[in-house]
C-alpha cells in the first residue's frame, strides 16, 4: 500500500496548495482500490450492482432464425428473377406459423407461410413480407417484388448473442437493460461485488440536525441529507454518523468508528485553511491525510487520505461545494472502489446561450440548464446565483457547465462541456 507521499511523488507538478482538478483525479485513481469480496444475488436484487465476473452466454439469442414481424415468410431467392417496378410476386399460402411453436410442414417454390412475430422460420425460408404490403385473395397473396431484398425482416440465430460469447463483462454496472439480457439467457442469479460501505458525518458546532430548536448563529445541516442521497444513488451501504461537534473526543470516536465499519469515510466541513476546530487535527492524528487547495470553483479546500483501511474524503462545508466535489472527484473514486470499469461521469457538448466570464488558471463548475434549441441542437444557460452556499441553484439546474483549467471567457454560441445530473443526483 503506497503512502500519500509516494503517490504524490509519481505526479508531475503536484502542488497541494494549487492542485489542478485533473490532478485530483490522477491522485485518487492511484489511491483507491476495488473491494475484493463478492456475492451471488438474484436478478431482482442485482439492479445497480457491479458484475464480479464475465457472463458467458450459455445459449444463442435468438436461438433460431425467426420473423421480425407479422407477415408471410418465403424463400428470398424468388426475388432475384428480373422484374420491372410493376411486377408483383404471387405466392400460395400453405399454412400458419405461430410464435412459440414449430411449424412442421415444408414450403416449396411459389409458396409462402403466414407467420407471426417471433415465430421460427422453417428451413429454406429467409424473407418475410409484412402483412400490410400484401394483397390477399383466396389462399394466395401478391405484393410488389421491388419492395423487398432477400433476407428482409428476418432475425438471425445468434443475432444478439452467440453461445460462448461474453454477454457482460466484469465491472459492468447492472442496468435495467442488463437485467433483461441476463433473463434472456435464462440466468436468475449473478455474481456481483459486495456493496461499498460508506460512513459519513457533518462537523461543526454551528450545525443543527432536523428536530433541533433553531438558535442564533446556527444553520440546519443540509449536507448530511445531500450526501445520503448521492450515496443512495450509487447503491452504497450507508453508515450515518450524524453531526459531530467540534470536540476532540467526539471527533476521534466518530473517525475510529467510521474507519472500523466502512470502506470510505466522507465528512463535510472543517478542512479550510485556518479552521478553528479539531477536525483537521484529528484527521492528521489518526491517518495519512493530505490537505489540498484545488484550483477550482466552487470547492477549493479538500482533504483526502486513509484512516486505518478506510479511504477518507474531507469535503468543504458549503452545500454546493460539497455536491460539486462529490460529483467531480468522490463519485468516480467510489465507482472504482465498487469494482466498476465505468468510473467517470460522461459529459455532453452544448452551445452556451450567453457569454460566461472565466479566468484561466482554475476549473469552474457553473450550474446550468440544458435544453433543446429551436434547431434541435443542445443549448445550455447558466442559472441563478453561482455562490457556493446557494443550494437552490442545484435544485433548478440539470447539469454543471465545466469550464476547464486553461479555458478563458466563453462567448455566446461557443460549445462547452456539461456534466449532466440525470441518474446521478
Amino acid at each position: 500500500m503506497k503512502t500519500l507521499a509516494a503517490i504524490a511523488a509519481e505526479l508531475e507538478g503536484y502542488d497541494p496548495q494549487a492542485l489542478r482538478a485533473s490532478g485530483v483525479g490522477d491522485f485518487l485513481s492511484r489511491l483507491v482500490e476495488p473491494v475484493a469480496s463478492r456475492e451471488t444475488v438474484t436478478i431482482f436484487q442485482a439492479l445497480g450492482r457491479v458484475l464480479a465476473q464475465d457472463v458467458i452466454s450459455p445459449i444463442s439469442v435468438p436461438p433460431h432464425d425467426n420473423s421480425a414481424m407479422d407477415g408471410y415468410a418465403f424463400a428470398g431467392g424468388q426475388l432475384a428473377a428480373p422484374r420491372t417496378s410493376e411486377t408483383s410476386l404471387r405466392l400460395q399460402v400453405v399454412g400458419t406459423a405461430l410464435a412459440g411453436k414449430v411449424w412442421p410442414g415444408r414450403v416449396g417454390p411459389g409458396e409462402c407461410l403466414k407467420i407471426m412475430t417471433g415465430a421460427v422460420l422453417p428451413q429454406g425460408l429467409d424473407t418475410v413480407v409484412p402483412q400490410e404490403f400484401v394483397t390477399a385473395q383466396d389462399s394466395a397473396i401478391s405484393f410488389p417484388a421491388r419492395l423487398l431484398q432477400p433476407g428482409d425482416n428476418r432475425r438471425k440465430l445468434g443475432e444478439d448473442l452467440m453461445q460462448g460469447q461474453p454477454a457482460l463483462r466484469q465491472g459492468d454496472l447492472l442496468t435495467p437493460a442488463a437485467l433483461g439480457l441476463l433473463a434472456s439467457l435464462g440466468m436468475g442469479q449473478v455474481a456481483v461485488w459486495r456493496r461499498l460501505r460508506v460512513a459519513y458525518f457533518s462537523t461543526g458546532d454551528e450545525i443543527l440536525s432536523l428536530g433541533e430548536t433553531s438558535r442564533e448563529g446556527a444553520v440546519f445541516d443540509s449536507n448530511r441529507y445531500t450526501v445520503f442521497g448521492l450515496l443512495s444513488r450509487l447503491g452504497c451501504d450507508i453508515i450515518d454518523i450524524g453531526v459531530v461537534r467540534d470536540e476532540p473526543g467526539r471527533l476521534e470516536d466518530a473517525f475510529r468508528r467510521a474507519a472500523l465499519e466502512a470502506d470510505a469515510i466522507i465528512t463535510s466541513g472543517g478542512v479550510s485553511v485556518g479552521e478553528a476546530d479539531y477536525t483537521k487535527v484529528m484527521m492528521k492524528k489518526l491517518g495519512d491525510v493530505a490537505f489540498w487547495k484545488i484550483a477550482m470553483r466552487p470547492g477549493r479546500p479538500m482533504a483526502v487520505g486513509r484512516i486505518g483501511e478506510a479511504i477518507l474524503f474531507g469535503l468543504p462545508g458549503n452545500p454546493v461545494a460539497v455536491m460539486v466535489t462529490f460529483l467531480a472527484f468522490v463519485r468516480p473514486a467510489l465507482r472504482k472502489m465498487m469494482g466498476s470499469t465505468a468510473t467517470s461521469t460522461p459529459m455532453l457538448r452544448a452551445r452556451c446561450v450567453e457569454p460566461l466570464r472565466k479566468k484561466p488558471g482554475r476549473t469552474e463548475y457553473q450550474r446550468g440548464t440544458v435544453s433543446n434549441a429551436p434547431d434541435g441542437s443542445l443549448q445550455v444557460r447558466a442559472i441563478g446565483n453561482q455562490g457556493s452556499g446557494v443550494l437552490s441553484s442545484m435544485v433548478h439546474a440539470n447539469g454543471l457547465i465545466v469550464l476547464h483549467h486553461e479555458q478563458g471567457n466563453v462567448a455566446a454560441g461557443d460549445e462547452v462541456d456539461v456534466m449532466m445530473f440525470d441518474g446521478v443526483i
